[in-house]
């Protein structure tokens, strides 16, 4: 291909989509992997359901994964550039994620009569009105795949699951990419199995050649920017594994063992899976019988001196509202990690949400107050994993680290930082045979008690779940009570001594406040920028620390007479700033549909508030 048919963009967002069982979750994987090896940056975001295995060809067990790749990529993306589509419920159900004159790139095997009318189709979908808003491309990958299986010896079974690497292929053609780092991953994966290398890489390499054969795809190749980024040693992260890796950081800085104990429960899953990996490296992890066993076990790991964590989403973290209790009445350093996902009871496991932030702020008993803060994007779960171990250790008082489906399975590029250059943490371990030690005599400026770790020598002391005296023992007096109280919830209002002070971004002098908090930052940042390059003054100020607060909040907020507070749920962080600050109106902006923020509906949105 001649250089001049090579159209350059700062970004193009891709979505693979097909069948649960078509492999378009490794597509994407691969896509994006691809693309940050050749020096792009990424943001992904993998979307599935959450039946195990839904009626083929059916659109409730429509698969998909969106891949934004460019110079500077703050999120997945809104609406698609090219669209993969392996069967007709894909098609039907994902045509809305596309733009206008996109490529939409189709198995036209699998559009068979009986597969349109399970998809929804009474007639054919490929109307004359259609082909002219998109550039339609009608691949026989079924075909080509069954006759590359056929000729390899391979069963039909085996060959349809390759289907994948024809239509990477296409994609990898059109993107003007190599294959070589897929034909590496390739290797590696199934380096036991050459029959099953060969067979990849020849369907992988067919797309490739078929999208070289097609004259329309000549006119739709893309180069993408690359991104222009500090040097150093970078991979592509999913949050949940920069989360495992924060906590892993942590144990390190710290000093202290870490230990795990958790029950599986998507989408959190997958940071138990990825500590398990590391005993090397002495962490130690714990797959419980039930929620309650995980946090419980976690608990006594942390008495006996641990860096003691465990990991969860909403359901699972009303199970361990009681034990939490427990934590705050022993006052023992924990880390919760809450990867988010649609709510109430089981909910939409497979889809993301804000949905638990009142519960960690107040799902428990009594007065019990501990730390909440919030990761913003997949590839700073590693730091704000580390964040929530160094409060917890540093304050003993648990820590509740609130993330979400589209962090914990979406992916970034990750800068992977030198350990010796993270903020130095310091676990309050009292001394051996102090003999001023009482277990709940307290830092005058922290409010923080002394970490006794049994078999230390002369520091004999009692905790559990009832209350007790400065001193240590049991007490019911009702001054006693009140004094504790207070001295737990004052330990935690200072912890807003050690946080930075909240930061407000674009035009801070705007008409509008933005304001968000957690995984929306990608999209809001974006909306934000786009709307004062086009002349509106619009400020934005994100918040990571939820409780306590940064102490300049009501300041910003009292700055400004437009407020929208956006959030993917329906209003809980409004609510929640509403009784910190009274005095400050506030609009919301809210989704509760199991999906991101868009960055159109969000200009949209503020445009309206900025015209009333």
């Amino acid at each position: 291909m001649s250089q001049d048919q090579i159209i350059n963009k700062d970004d193009i967002v891709v979505r693979f989509a097909g069948d649960s069982g078509d492999g378009m979750q490794l597509s994407g994987t691969l896509f994006s992997d691809a693309s940050a090896l050749t020096g792009n940056d990424i943001a992904t975001f993998p979307d599935y359901p959450a039946d195990i295995r839904a009626p083929h060809n059916t659109i409730a067990g429509v698969s998909g994964y969106q891949v934004h790749v460019g110079s500077h990529i703050y999120s997945s993306g809104d609406k698609c550039d090219i669209l993969v589509a392996m069967n007709p419920a894909s098609f039907k159900s994902n045509l809305k994620w596309v733009k206008k004159g996109a490529t939409v790139i189709v198995d036209i095997d699998t559009f068979t009569e009986e597969a349109m009318t399970k998809a929804g189709y009474d007639s054919d979908p490929f109307t004359d009105e259609l082909e002219r808003a998109y550039t339609i491309i009608k691949a026989p990958v079924t075909s080509f795949t069954s006759r590359i299986g056929s000729e390899q010896g391979a069963d039909k079974k085996t060959a349809d699951k390759c289907r994948n690497m024809f239509a990477l292929g296409i994609i990898f053609y059109m993107t003007h990419k190599t294959l070589n780092q897929t034909f590496a991953y390739l290797e590696r994966k199934f380096a036991k199995k050459p029959d099953v290398v060969k067979l990849n890489k020849d369907v992988l390499s067919a797309g490739y050649e078929f999208a070289d054969k097609l004259e329309v795809v000549h006119s739709h190749i893309v180069e993408v920017a690359h991104a222009q980024m500090p040097k150093g040693r970078y991979r592509n992260i999913t949050g949940n594994v920069a989360t495992a890796w924060g906590l892993m950081a942590a144990m390190e800085r710290s000093g202290r063992p870490l230990f795990l104990g958790s029950y599986p429960i998507t989408p959190a899953t997958d940071v138990m899976v990825e500590l398990s990996k590391h005993k090397g490296l002495g962490v130690k992890v714990f797959q419980a019988e039930d929620e309650i066993a995980g946090v419980c076990s976690a608990i006594g790991a942390s008495y006996a001196g641990a860096l003691a964590c465990t990991s969860t989403s909403g359901p699972g973290l009303s199970l361990k509202s009681e034990a939490l209790g427990l934590a705050v009445m022993t006052e023992l350093p924990l880390v919760v990690i809450d990867v988010q996902r649609g709510g109430p009871s089981t909910g939409l496991p497979t889809k993301t949400e804000q949905s638990d932030l009142n519960q960690a702020l107040y799902g428990r008993n009594g007065e019990a107050p501990l730390i909440v803060v919030a990761a913003s994007s997949s590839a700073n779960c590693f730091y704000w994993a580390y964040t929530a171990a160094k409060l917890a250790l540093e304050h003993m008082t648990p820590v509740i680290l609130l993330t979400d489906g589209y962090l914990g399975n979406g992916s970034q590029l990750f800068r992977i930082p030198k350990v010796a250059d993270l903020p130095a943490i310091t676990p309050r371990l009292a001394k051996p045979n102090d003999p001023n030690y009482r277990p709940f005599h307290r830092d005058p400026e922290t409010f923080a008690r002394q970490w006794a770790l049994p078999g230390m020598e002369g520091l004999n002391h009692r905790v559990g779940g009832l209350e007790k005296c400065p001193d240590g023992p049991l007490s019911t007096d009702p001054e006693n009570h009140a004094l504790m109280v207070y001295n737990r919830q004052e330990k935690v209002n200072r912890v807003a001594n050690y946080i930075p002070d909240q930061e407000v971004t674009g035009c801070v002098d705007g008409d509008l406040l933005v304001v968000g908090w957690g995984g929306t930052s990608g999209a809001l940042t974006l909306a934000v920028e786009e709307m004062n390059k086009e002349g509106k003054k619009v400020a934005y100020t994100h918040f990571n620390y939820i409780c306590p607060l940064p102490k300049n909040t009501g300041d910003i907020l009292r700055k400004y007479k437009k407020i929208v507070v956006c959030e993917l749920n329906g209003g809980q962080f409004a609510g929640y700033l509403r009784t910190q600050y009274p005095e400050c109106p506030m609009r919301q902006y809210n989704k509760i549909m199991g999906l991101p923020f868009e960055v159109g509906e969000l200009k949209e949105a503020f445009n309206k508030i900025l015209g009333e």
